[in-house]
């Protein structure tokens, strides 16, 4: 069976209630994907996306009021121990001095093993400012 040669996850979110409840749980954050597989906790900020090695993947931050900004700040695969595994960083196609990021994508690599989910930490920063920039570490991929 052929699959898409890139999965989209989007993620939308309520900026404005993040920011008033320093989360990005409690509905504040929606998680959705377009893989060919079963992926699970569409719409909430657990989505565990279905993917294949060499796929790309690319993530959209959307804010649900548009007016306000929201950028991908950075995502980190997070190892066993819930701990940042440096050699699964995903880099930004951005400058780092100017954050207008909305939009990382890579290519899923071909030691994922099925089955095994791989949390990774979605870093978003709005607006500018001590509190800005907020991160769940929930979201997966998995390998089918």
């Amino acid at each position: 069976m052929a699959y898409k040669q890139q999965v989209n996850i989007v993620a939308v979110v309520d900026v404005i209630g993040a920011l008033s409840g320093g989360t990005l749980l409690n509905g504040n954050l929606c998680m959705m994907d377009n893989s060919d597989h079963d992926s699970t906790g569409q719409g909430t900020s657990h989505l565990c996306t279905v993917v294949r090695p060499g796929q790309v993947v690319q993530w959209t931050v959307l804010a649900v009021d548009l007016q306000t900004p929201v950028e991908i700040r950075n995502i980190t695969f997070l190892g066993p121990d819930g701990g940042a595994t440096p050699t699964e960083r995903l880099s930004g196609n951005g400058d780092g001095d100017k954050l207008d990021l909305a939009h990382w994508a890579g290519m899923v690599p071909p030691s994922l093993t099925p089955g095994t989910p791989y949390k990774y930490r979605l870093e978003l920063q709005m607006y500018e400012g001590a509190h800005s920039v907020l991160h769940v570490d929930s979201p997966a991929l998995m390998g089918a």
